[in-house]
């Protein structure tokens, strides 16, 4: 992996724009982390499914958090969060399919949400309500699965992650998340775009107890951690920096992730390496749902789902409408039709 040190504003290489993960390093302070930007992949998430202006804030919110979590796996596989909550967002699924592919779907009861625009109450916390969040991480079918759990208790998604890492990995960690809303020039429609950045403190003495970020160790291995950690300077000195950086920032289209960590960290020093680049992506398929047919349903109930001599099936991510006839489920090939 390549890298660069940021020591004057003088790039020398072209600056990574939107759809990207840059990691970087902070080897003065024993930190380091990663900076998400997501511009017409976020864009396509939320807008195909017309939510609310709340829940896609959101649903772009935890699509960042799955991002900057789910793209430091090393191996094909896929990083799963998913929220269920008492909340009028009950449900969000967002999956990271590495290296690259995101896609995520929120359910939610539209009048409680509108309840809670009137009431100027509509942050994330009242929209999440109680509950919790599962962060999976799924390393194939002959592989082991790794699950940390997290209880959501009217926070936001930032608090849980924090939790998350507090709780089960026990790394000193920050979070950032931010969504917006940007006019094109020549288009009517606002586009929705984000940003999000997350920093660990890695002390030379510890590094070898505290695993990566998910896919390296047991989420819920408390062994994990350092049970002494003191906070110091160092850490004292990257929350400071860290803390300084605003919405707007994180999520500025004209800003690039490598402008602003040497703005955020240019007293420091900042080791940056490639970006990651990242795309919309669902993983559904004509053959995946003929499996998922055949394997999890009898005749029977196959019969029941069949309107006018088809079965239709709607994928809830990507909106993908599969056909298929009855007929098809004997021992013949299946052969459906795909209407995107």
């Amino acid at each position: 992996m390549a890298e660069t040190q940021l020591s004057t504003l003088g790039l020398d290489r072209p600056e990574s724009g939107d759809d990207v993960v840059v990691p970087f390093t902070l080897d003065t302070l024993d930190a380091r982390g990663r900076i998400v930007r997501l511009g017409d992949a976020l864009d396509a998430i939320l807008t195909r499914h017309n939510y609310p202006e709340p829940v896609a804030r959101l649903l772009g919110e935890a699509v960042v958090l799955a991002a900057l979590m789910g793209s430091s796996l090393k191996f094909a596989g896929k990083f799963i969060m998913q929220t269920q909550t008492d909340g009028p967002v009950n449900l969000m699924v967002v999956d990271f399919d590495a290296p690259d592919g995101l896609r995520g779907y929120a359910r939610f009861d539209a009048d409680a949400v509108q309840k809670l625009v009137d009431a100027g109450q509509a942050q994330s916390g009242k929209l999440l309500g109680n509950g919790h969040l599962a962060m999976t991480v799924d390393q194939g079918a002959h592989m082991e699965r790794y699950q940390g759990i997290v209880a959501l208790e009217g926070g936001t998604l930032e608090d849980v992650a924090h939790g998350y890492f507090q709780q089960s990995e026990q790394i000193p960690t920050l979070v950032r998340l931010a969504v917006a809303q940007f006019s094109k020039k020549g288009d009517s429609r606002a586009h929705w775009r984000a940003g999000g950045s997350l920093v660990q403190f890695l002390p030379a003495h510890g590094q070898s107890m505290m695993p990566d970020l998910p896919g390296d160790g047991n989420f819920d291995n408390p062994e994990t951690a350092d049970p002494d950690f003191v906070e110091d300077d160092k850490w004292t000195t990257t929350r400071s920096l860290f803390s300084t950086v605003a919405d707007d920032e994180l999520a500025d289209p004209d800003l690039s992730a490598e402008r602003l960590l040497y703005r955020l960290f240019h007293e420091t020093g900042v080791r940056i390496f490639d970006p990651i680049e990242l795309v919309e992506r669902c993983s559904c398929s004509a053959e995946r749902i003929d499996a998922m047919l055949r394997d999890n349903f009898t005749a029977e109930e196959r019969a029941e789902m069949t309107v006018d001599g088809k079965i239709e099936v709607v994928c809830e991510f990507c909106s993908a409408e599969y056909h298929f006839h009855p007929r098809e489920f004997g021992d013949d090939e299946p052969a459906a039709d795909t209407k995107h």
